[in-house]
């Protein structure tokens, strides 16, 4: 049995994440998320996807990062 590194569950199949040399053991990908998912600079949200990179920013989208930085020619469709 393992603890969750979030939410303190001890659970008896565990994941195991490892991100470049952070690493952290959860009981669901919901925890896992919360912990090592980045968060937009600009709302907050956890980005799930690639999202988009200003300089050494990440943001959930392209209105995030214009509404941010003022970045232009960021766009969520072509």
């Amino acid at each position: 049995m393992s603890t969750c590194d979030v939410c303190g569950n001890d659970y008896d199949n565990p994941l195991t994440i490892t991100q470049g040399n952070r690493s952290g053991v959860f009981d669901s990908f919901e925890c896992a998320v919360h912990a090592m998912a980045p968060t937009c600079a600009h709302c907050g949200c956890r980005v799930l996807g690639h999202g988009v990179h200003v300089g050494d920013e990440t943001y959930c989208c392209a209105n995030c990062s214009r509404e941010g930085t003022g970045a232009t020619g960021v766009r969520d469709r072509v």
